[in-house]
C-alpha cells in the first residue's frame, strides 16, 4: 500500500492552537460520562426544534430543480434586498443590497472573510470579548493586532476600547496564542 503522507510539515497548521470547541465538546463528553447535568452555552445550537411551516418551505423548494444549483457569489439578490429591509426596519440603517449586503453560510464564516479580505499586516482590529473564537485565529493569519476589551458591567465600552485602539498595540501584547504566524 502507497504511503500519501506529505513530504513536509505544513508549519501554519503546526502553530494553530487547539480548536476551542472541540476543548469544550471533549469536556462535556467527559462530565455526561460522569453523570453531570450539562446545559450547553458553547456554540449557540438552537435548543428546540425547527419550526414545521419552515421544516414544510424547506422541503417544497428541496424538489425544485431549480433549487439544485450554486447560488451566485454575493447571494440571492432577493434576499439580499430581504436583508436591507431587515435592517432598516431594526435599526433605521440603510444598506444597499448591491454593495453593502452579502450572504454568507454563517455569522463565523463571514467574518472570516471580512478579515481576510480587509485586514493587512499591522493592522488593529478593534472589538468585544467575548468574542468567536476564530476571530483572533483569522487576525492572526493576516498579521494584525488586536485591541480587544471585555464589555463589563456599567457601560464605558466604546471609551475603553477607544482608548485601547488609539495606542500602539506591541506583537508581543497581541499574541494571543503564545505563537507567531
Amino acid at each position: 500500500m502507497a504511503d500519501f503522507r506529505p513530504e513536509r510539515r505544513f508549519t501554519r497548521i503546526d502553530r494553530l492552537p487547539p480548536y476551542v470547541f472541540n476543548i469544550t465538546a471533549e469536556l462535556k463528553m467527559a462530565a455526561r460520562r460522569r453523570g453531570e447535568d450539562i446545559i450547553d452555552f458553547s456554540m449557540g445550537n438552537p435548543d428546540g426544534a425547527t419550526p414545521p411551516h419552515i421544516v414544510e418551505k424547506l422541503c417544497t423548494v428541496a424538489q425544485r430543480p431549480d433549487t439544485h444549483g450554486y447560488s451566485t457569489s454575493r447571494g440571492i439578490p432577493r434576499l439580499r434586498r430581504a436583508i436591507s429591509h431587515w435592517y432598516q426596519e431594526r435599526y433605521d440603517v440603510d444598506i444597499d443590497p448591491e454593495t453593502e449586503a452579502i450572504v454568507t453560510i454563517g455569522s463565523k464564516e463571514g467574518l472570516a472573510h471580512l478579515m481576510l479580505a480587509t485586514l493587512d499586516h499591522g493592522d488593529t482590529v478593534s472589538g468585544a470579548e467575548p468574542q468567536l473564537p476564530d476571530s483572533y485565529l483569522w487576525r492572526r493569519y493576516r498579521r494584525g493586532a488586536g485591541a480587544f476589551g471585555s464589555i463589563g458591567r456599567g457601560g464605558g465600552f466604546l471609551q475603553r476600547a477607544g482608548a485601547r485602539y488609539s495606542r500602539k498595540l506591541s506583537e508581543t501584547e497581541n499574541d494571543d496564542f503564545g505563537f507567531s504566524i
